[in-house]
């Protein structure tokens, strides 16, 4: 992985941003060893190279690496991100709304990264609406839409979001399995 993407960066050049989500599949070695494989600025940020449950491992990855970190995808609650963003483990807080907490949590967390003026990368689902439900137009009938590789912001009051209630009260639910890896035993690992 370090050769292709030294190689895609020598291609493309700085423009564009390039980061790479292992989460939390490595160890700190193999992280260490992973970015220095490449030359410097490479890499615009890793995201979650290893398990996030102790701000203090982060803290001693951090000292070996100079790469930004990308944390906080599986983070319950602003205090979860609390000591990644006091202590500046976390250069970009990857804050989910459906793991947080909500939106009124996901603002608290924004709040604590300095707002929104540091906004930077969205990562999209950009999945067909059937498949998982996400985006569909019957459910969201008034949504932020992609414009090339960018959202315009609204310029109406409120998220720009409008959802539709009754459609949903109608539907039956419906537990769909996210796909899942596996270990070479069988088990289950942590996607």
């Amino acid at each position: 992985m370090a050769d292709w993407l030294t190689q895609l960066s020598a291609e493309t050049g700085s423009r564009p941003t390039l980061g790479i989500d292992y989460h939390h599949r490595i160890t700190a070695a193999e992280t260490v060893s992973f970015i220095q494989r490449m030359p410097a600025g490479t890499l615009d940020f890793i995201e979650e190279p290893i398990r996030d449950e102790t701000p203090d491992a982060y803290e001693s990855l951090r000292r070996m690496i100079d790469v930004p970190f990308a944390l906080g995808e599986e983070f319950a609650s602003k205090w979860q991100f609390l000591p990644y963003l006091e202590r500046g483990i976390a250069q970009f807080a990857r804050v989910d709304v459906c793991n947080v907490g909500g939106l009124t949590e996901a603002m608290k967390v924004a709040t604590l990264a300095a707002a929104c003026p540091n906004f930077s990368w969205l990562e999209e689902i950009n999945t067909p609406a059937d498949s998982l439900g996400t985006n569909s137009p019957d459910f969201y009938t008034l949504q932020p839409q992609l414009q090339g590789a960018r959202y315009r912001v609204p310029d109406q009051p409120g998220l720009g979001v409008e959802f539709n209630e009754a459609l949903a009260a109608e539907q039956d639910f419906t537990m769909r399995e996210i796909p899942r890896l596996k270990r070479n035993d069988g088990s289950f690992t942590n996607w």
